[in-house]
């Protein structure tokens, strides 16, 4: 079912049919602040893997996690360094996504991560209202592999179908380019995906990270 979250009682319609399919460990699609993406509960081993079956992924490309406030990244990674800690202060919520050593202590399954937690807070109204309600939810771009990534929820159902049971509608995402992906588990951070963030921001938290596509 699709609602438009640009109407304020289909907004919390929404909101609540979507929470009460996460917990049935069921699909839902979410706007971000980049692209549209799909969503599971992060602690349902069963929906991560309907998640990545939707998309046509194997374990080998676990999902990220999407937070609805930086403090929740101490949460679910440690060794995280102060220059990091600075970043995500000033940059979330925005299109930056975080690669760490998870918390030990967890006990979801995302695939395989090899002890490591990607995450990210977006900058948009609908989701991070819908993340302060479900907490940590594991998220990808709302498309079948190898396909564009959806800028609207009509593009993210004509690719996902009868696979997800709640579509949120926020209209068009204000930018179609991905989060840069910043990997900080290594003495040297690295630019693991290039995108709105650029090398020059992130040289102001550390001069040290070195971009690997480039």
């Amino acid at each position: 079912m699709l609602y438009d979250c640009r109407d304020d009682a289909s907004f919390d319609a929404g909101l609540l049919h979507a929470h009460s399919a996460l917990e049935d460990g069921e699909l839902i699609v979410l706007p971000t602040d980049t692209v549209y993406g799909v969503a599971a509960d992060a602690f349902s081993p069963q929906a991560v893997q309907r998640l990545l079956d939707a998309k046509g992924r194997s374990r080998q490309m676990p999902p990220p996690v999407l937070v609805g406030a930086p403090t929740t990244l101490g949460a679910l990674a440690v060794d995280i360094p102060s220059w990091l800690r600075s970043a995500v202060e000033q940059l979330w919520p925005g299109p930056l996504t975080v690669i760490c050593h998870q918390q030990p202590s967890l006990t979801w399954d995302l695939g395989e991560t090899h002890n490591t937690v990607a995450v990210r807070m977006p900058n948009d109204p609908v989701a991070l209202a819908l993340l302060k309600q479900t907490g940590p939810l594991a998220v990808s771009s709302a498309n079948t592999t190898g396909d564009p990534p959806a800028t609207t929820a009509q593009a993210a159902h004509d690719m996902l179908g009868e696979a997800v049971a709640v579509y949120l509608d926020g209209g068009p995402t204000t930018s179609g380019t991905p989060s840069t992906i910043l990997d900080a588990t290594g003495s040297t951070p690295r630019i693991l995906r290039a995108g709105a963030i650029g090398l020059d921001v992130l040289h102001q938290f550390n001069n040290t990270i070195e971009d690997v596509l480039a």
